[in-house]
């Protein structure tokens, strides 16, 4: 497989899958680089969450869990707030 050439910031992958931004963070915390999900830092070391294209649809596969499945956040958070 070629090296990933282009990466979308999730601000832009949640336009494009018409999706809330902050649950996409959420559900993309499940994800590692060899997923495709990468962070992208910038000036004064700001840094995003940015996605390849095999990133954009692992994430799509999480999204369709999560959605038949909303209490896995709840679940994730609940035990990491404990």
């Amino acid at each position: 497989m070629a090296a990933p050439s282009v990466a979308f910031t999730i601000a832009r992958v949640a336009e494009i899958l018409s999706e809330d931004e902050d649950w996409l963070w959420d559900v993309a915390l499940e994800m590692d680089p060899e997923d495709g999900c990468l962070f992208v830092y910038g000036v004064n070391d700001e840094g995003t969450m940015a996605f390849t294209h095999f990133g954009i649809d692992n994430l799509n596969e999480l999204i369709q869990i999560h959605k038949a499945n909303p209490d896995i956040i709840a679940g994730y958070r609940h035990t990491k707030s404990d």
